[in-house]
């Protein structure tokens, strides 16, 4: 049950969080915030019931780490639950903007496919050090800024690499 609980979060989260990601990407000024903000308030609505990962890099960062309670069967879970939300939370756009006008992942003509997987690398590396480092520590015990910690690290990578990759 508790297990369940967990995975129905990680499933939500990674819906609304897909879907904003869908339906304001066509936005480069709002999408950004948006998608940062939806980030930080999943993570606030969810985290204590699954840790609010609601991206597998995230998941596998945590899991390596330990000590926080997930091991590799609660990982899948979390991997297949962030599957899904994310896979709803596109067909969902399209039933409400178009498909046409969803936003989906590509990488543009001008931009070598390299530089856009180094671009993903870096800013997945930044949000598993973020996440880490401020919602999974001791010392960051009691803290209440994780959540728009994790968030402003996905806006500032949309900013900053969201028309590379």
């Amino acid at each position: 049950q508790k297990l369940f609980a967990k995975a129905l979060t990680e499933f939500l989260g990674t819906l609304f969080l897909c879907l904003t990601v869908a339906t304001t990407g066509s936005s480069p000024l709002f999408a950004p915030v948006a998608i940062g903000l939806v980030l930080a308030v999943c993570v606030y609505a969810g985290g204590h019931v699954s840790g609010s990962h609601y991206n597998p890099a995230v998941t596998l960062a945590v899991m390596v780490r330990g000590g926080v309670g997930i091991d590799l069967i609660a990982a899948g879970i979390y991997l297949v639950s962030q599957l899904l939300g994310a896979l709803c939370g596109a067909l969902l756009s399209w039933s409400l903007v178009g498909k046409a006008f969803a936003v989906h992942a590509r990488i543009p003509e001008a931009v070598h496919p390299f530089a856009a997987c180094l671009c993903e690398a870096m800013i997945a590396f930044a949000l598993c050090s973020v996440v880490l480092h401020t919602a999974t520590t001791k010392a960051q015990a009691g803290n209440s800024f994780f959540g728009l910690a994790i968030g402003f690290t996905v806006l500032s990578g949309a900013v900053s690499v969201g028309s590379i990759s």
